[in-house]
Order: C-alpha cells, then structure tokens, then sequence
C-alpha cells in the first residue's frame, strides 16, 4: 500500500474587493489515502495572509506561498518548512514581491530558483511582472535577482487596460513562459546562471483571450493554455529555443451556455494524454484528449465542479484522483480518474476548507 500523498491548500482569510467573501484560515497540509479515500489534517499555519498560490517542493519539506493583498503596491512571497514527523508548519522568512496582486509562483526544476509572478492593479510601486528569487541552503529566499516589466493593453478595457501577468511556467530547463492576461501575449524568458532574465518570444494569441494559466505537456513538445476572457483552451508548439507556434484552440463551455464563465486553472494528466480546465460560472471541470503527435484537442466532457467557483485544480501524483478548489462553495471536491477515458466522478468525499484557493501534492 502506497503512502499517503500530502495536500497542501492556500485559503482565503482577507477581504478582497474583487473576491466574494474570505473565509479560509491561511494555509494547511493534509494527508490523503488515495486507497481508502481518507484525508487526515496535518497542520496548519494562519500567520500569513492570502496565500492564493503555492509552490511546493517534491519532498514536501518546503513551501513558497503568494500573499495577495488588495491595495498593497507590493506583495509578498513566504517561504515555510513542513515537518511530516512533527506535522508542523515553519516559517523561514519573506521577500516583497515587486509588484501588486501577486498572483502565482513556480519553482526551477534544480531548486535553485522560485520564479513570482504580478498580476498588477493601478499604479505605483515598482511595478514588475516577473520577479527571479534566490533559494539558499535553508529554504529562505534571496532578495530579488532580476526582474522584468511587461507593458501593454488589450480590447477589453474592462480587463485589459494594462498588463496583467497571471502565471509563470517551466517550458524548458532554462526557459520560462509568462501568461500576461492584460496583453494577450505569452511570452517565453531565458534565464542564465546568474538568475538574469532574457526575452526570446513573444507569441500573441487570439484578441480578447485573456491568457491566464498553463500547462506543459510531459513530452515537452506542446504547452496547453487556458483563456480566461474567451472560455477557450488553446494548444501550441515548443520549439527548444522558446519559441511558440499555434495549433488549435477549443471552446471550454458548451456552445449553448450563454452566462458569464470566466476559465480558472488547468492541469495535465501524469502520461500527457488528457487535460483538464475550471470554468467559473459554468461551475464545471472541462476534459480534453490530447493528441500527442498534433498538439490537436479533442472534447471528451464537462463535469460538474461539486460545487461553485472553480478556481484551482489538483490532480495526484499517481494521477488516480483529481482535486478541485471550489472558492465559493468552501469545499474541495475530490474525483476519482479514469486513466484510460480520462473520465471524472465524484468518489462522494470533499475537504471542508473556507475559501479554498490553490491546491498543491507532494
């Protein structure tokens, strides 16, 4: 029998203008059985606030969370420790972010690097949107590295009346892409030895998409992005040197739903065959077939979320179960996987969590 896999999750305990309502505790680990479906609490951590997104290291021992703070011109990132014998959570210390509405975060494949992304509202501050911090022997972060400024708008003037980097992830062993909503662009950095950062690609997608998350496929050839403003999916091309081609774009909500829905996550399966997107507002879990020698997708089915508002997804390192962050429902929504289909079901337990924001295993 397996050992239990650990849970993390951010959760929501700060008003937000933009958010609807903040009832979550900060930040807690579970334990999940995956063979008996039994989630056990570990522990928990409420001194830092918001942490709307997590990076973990796969041993699990270290944790590097965004704090997201409306109003701020900074944020803030934390680095803790996590001790699964004594089950306890540690702080390490913290670095400002650079930047307002911190928004995601991801480490370097090597550990040596944790790579924050800022959303950005208004102006003022030091506006960056892409910030490199060092990770030194203990867990604790550097002060900033390098950091990069990305500009410009897009038709929204609601959403995109100025850059909105919203995530940042791993295309190559030095290359990183940042999903900006505001510009509609994805854009693809080198990073050198030093942690400086260098542009290589700027890849426009379609007008008025809103790029917001991404997912690289476990090949390498292909990465897989989820459109926030159009509720589409959109697949493209990696070439080694960053560089970003088109390949197909599908509808994340069924033709016929006509409300607002505005796509949150999206995550791979461990074997690339399948990925999955949050549509808030459809309240649903979109499935796509991926084909592997295209980069083509292949509609399979929407599940119903389990609850409302979407925001993250999870899916276990075995890849039996998928785990959905329902933001407004307070409850985290465990499926079981149909590895071969790509099918979700309910197994019929969730994680009661206030406010719940980010979801990650190790």
């Amino acid at each position: 029998m397996a050992e239990p896999c650990l849970v993390f999750v951010g959760s929501l305990n700060r008003e937000a203008l933009y958010f609807q309502g903040a009832r979550g505790t900060g930040l807690t680990v579970y334990s999940f059985d995956e063979d008996r479906l039994a989630v056990e609490t570990l522990a928990g951590f409420t001194g830092i606030d918001n942490p709307t997104f997590l990076s973990v290291t796969p041993d699990g021992r270290r944790v590097y969370a965004n704090s997201e703070i409306f109003g701020w011109a900074e944020g803030l990132v934390s680095a803790l420790s996590f001790d699964r014998t004594r089950a306890s959570l540690a702080p390490i210390g913290m670095q400002p972010t650079l930047g307002s509405i911190t928004a995601h975060n991801t480490l370097s494949d090597d550990g040596r690097w944790l790579f924050v992304v800022n959303y950005g509202m208004g102006a003022g501050g030091p506006d960056q949107s892409l910030v490199v911090y060092g990770i030194q022997e203990d867990g604790s972060l550097t002060p900033p590295v390098s950091s990069v400024q990305q500009t410009g708008t897009g038709p929204d003037a609601d959403r995109q009346e100025r850059s909105h980097a919203h995530s940042v992830t791993r295309i190559g062993p030095n290359l990183l892409l940042v999903a900006d909503l505001g510009t509609d662009t994805l854009t693809t950095y080198a990073i050198d030895e030093e942690g400086s950062l260098t542009c290589r690609h700027v890849c426009p997608t379609a007008p008025g998409a809103g790029p917001r998350h991404a997912a690289l496929h476990p090949g390498g050839g292909w990465i897989f992005v989820m459109n926030e403003l159009d509720s589409t999916i959109a697949s493209y091309a990696v070439s080694t040197d960053g560089r970003l081609t088109p390949v197909d774009a599908k509808p994340a909500v069924p033709e016929d739903f006509s409300a607002d829905n505005h796509c949150a996550d999206i995550q791979i399966s461990p074997d690339g065959r399948f990925v999955y997107g949050s549509n808030r507002g459809h309240d649903s879990i979109v499935t796509f077939a991926v084909n592997e020698a295209t980069g083509q997708l292949t509609h399979v089915a929407h599940t119903p979320c389990g609850g409302s508002t979407p925001r993250n997804l999870g899916i276990s390192p075995s890849g039996r179960h998928l785990l959905c962050a329902n933001q407004n429902a307070d409850v985290i929504t465990i499926f079981t996987r149909d590895a071969d289909a790509g099918s979700l079901t309910p197994s019929g337990k969730t994680i009661a969590v206030g406010t719940p924001m980010c979801i990650r295993f190790a």
